[in-house]
């Protein structure tokens, strides 16, 4: 039986006007999401990426498909930059290609609330790309930062390749999982919003391709280069790695940069040992010749109020006369009669900012070392999760994005986003809320899947102060005080579109509550809302 007639359970025979408002709502949807891959398409044809011809062929298919699911897999073909030597062959996942509905469905017993005046946030446990297809409904344009460690190649795949693949685990396999998901991450990012990937020196160079094909090259913005060891140990054949890569993303060029600051050197600071006693503190000489550029309004012989003359520098003063005078009247000028120079006084009390703005190089951070025995500490438990990543590295990624940013990872691991998420609101007093995505991988430490024994453990943890079954005797909590808030976990279901389970149907196993919606009044509202998010119902209804 179609999902069409287990609809038609609940609407009366007579009223054959909803059913058509339905299918109608229905085909709206699946054809705007054609429009917009074919416009993306026609963007690469005006970039010279793709060839008119192959654009044309590729319209008409996308315009066929049924279901987004197709319309995606025919516009991957017209996505591969071959001209630049870029090309891997394409894996479709086996979850893209069935008839089954999925959905969210709330597991009580792992969701809490410490105080229902605070952030909710979420945990989904399950395959991530039902997952994005599910937060799509709720979350498209809505994400504000999005942060992801995807596994970095054929090695550490793991049960994903072995069993949604046919073929061998390689490296197409990672650009494969990765490449629908992309998509879907950037239909879920705001206009302004940003994306962040880390990725290992082996794997950089085909994972940049493929972030410039989906995210095109104008919105990349940085790589990042992370010192993750310092390791000493002598590699045979090759040079010691210690560094790995994050990839910048924006969605568009509509974005603004969140000013993110480093410590100061210990030897910046060191500059700072000159005191006046005039009660403003330690200070450092600033420079006031011009680094370039001189100008007439700023080429000029300075006269003191001493009445002695300081040469022009080479290439002129940082500032106008008048200004250079405003300094000298308000004691904020070092004359150094013996070297014959002139210079600020900068005070360490006056700094605007707790330290340098950061570049690309972050070699400030703690290491991967530091991330493993913050994950002991907050376990007990040595080796239970691979190569964590530091929750500071993660919080400078979030800290560039908005003080109440939406912040996504898919990749989710051990849960050291939301970890991140909340100590730096706790930090400057944002507003920030975090989507997990975590498969429950069965591992050799993780008997019951990663997701329930490490990552929503590690959150319940740091959040309340305990762990499920009550134990609060875990070192983390002996130099950190619990980062409160709420945890909402959802788990992918799935229920094949055109039977019933148990005598229910879509229509009553969905929880529209899950998405943001308030509880529908009528099975009218409820069938025209499954019917127009639940992509898989599309090709149901528009076959019929």
């Amino acid at each position: 039986m179609l999902l069409i007639n287990i609809s038609m359970k609940f609407i009366d025979k007579s009223n054959d006007l909803i059913l058509m408002f339905t299918i109608k709502e229905v085909k709206v949807v699946l054809k705007t999401s054609k429009e917009q891959l074919i416009k993306e398409l026609q963007m690469r044809v005006e970039d010279k990426i793709l060839e008119s011809t192959n654009y044309e062929l590729l319209k008409k298919l996308i315009e066929k498909a049924d279901t987004i699911n197709e319309a995606i897999a025919i516009y991957e073909l017209g996505t591969t930059y071959k001209r630049t030597g870029f090309h891997f062959d394409k894996r479709l996942d086996k979850i893209m290609m069935t008839d089954i509905i999925r959905y969210f469905i709330k597991n009580e017993q792992l969701s809490f609330v410490t105080d229902k005046s605070r952030l909710t946030h979420k945990l989904i446990i399950g395959d991530n790309y039902p997952a994005l297809l599910n937060l799509m409904i709720q979350y498209r344009g809505a994400v504000d930062v999005i942060y992801i460690d995807p596994p970095y190649g054929k090695d550490k795949m793991g049960e994903f390749a072995k069993t949604n693949y046919n073929n061998a685990i390689t490296r197409d396999n990672l650009l494969s999982m990765l490449f629908p998901r992309l998509l879907l991450a950037k239909s879920l990012l705001a206009e302004d919003g940003f994306i962040f990937c880390s990725i290992d020196d082996r794997n950089y160079a085909y994972v940049k391709c493929l972030f410039d094909e989906i995210f095109t090259e104008k919105c990349f913005i940085n790589t990042f280069v992370w010192k993750k060891n310092s390791s000493g140990k002598t590699e045979k054949d090759k040079f010691t790695t210690n560094t790995e890569y994050i990839l910048f993303y924006s969605k568009t060029d509509r974005y603004t940069l969140n000013d993110t600051y480093k410590e100061l050197a210990e030897s910046t600071k060191a500059m700072y040992n000159r005191d006046d006693g005039d009660g403003r503190g330690k200070y450092r000489l600033i420079p006031l010749q011009k680094p370039a550029n001189p100008g007439p309004e700023t080429t000029y012989d300075y006269v003191d109020n001493l009445g002695r003359i300081w040469p022009c520098p080479p290439k002129g003063w940082r500032m106008t006369k008048e200004k250079l005078k405003l300094l000298e009247n308000d004691n904020r000028l070092h004359f150094d009669l013996v070297n014959k120079t002139l210079n600020e006084k900068g005070y360490w009390d006056e700094r605007k900012n707790p330290g340098k703005r950061i570049d690309t190089l972050w070699n400030d951070l703690p290491e991967n070392s530091t991330a493993s025995k913050e994950l002991e500490k907050i376990f007990n438990l040595k080796g239970i999760f691979d190569n964590p990543k530091p929750t500071e590295l993660i919080k400078r990624c979030i800290d560039i994005g908005p003080k109440n940013a939406v912040v996504l990872d898919f990749f989710a691991g051990s849960g050291t986003t939301g970890q991140a998420t909340l100590e730096l609101n706790r930090q400057d007093d944002g507003n920030r809320t975090f989507i997990l995505v975590q498969n429950n991988e069965i591992t050799d430490t993780t008997p019951n899947g990663i997701a329930y024994d490490v990552t929503v453990k590690r959150l319940k943890r740091v959040m309340t102060g305990s762990c499920y079954d009550g134990t609060n005797d875990f070192e983390w909590l002996k130099d950190n005080e619990p980062l409160g808030d709420n945890l909402d976990v959802y788990e992918n279901e799935e229920i094949s579109s055109f039977r019933a389970v148990e005598g229910k149907t879509p229509f009553d196993l969905i929880d529209e509550t899950l998405y943001g919606q308030e509880k529908f009044k009528s099975i009218k509202e409820k069938i025209e809302w499954v019917c127009e998010n639940f992509e898989i119902t599309q090709r149901k209804l528009v076959e019929d």
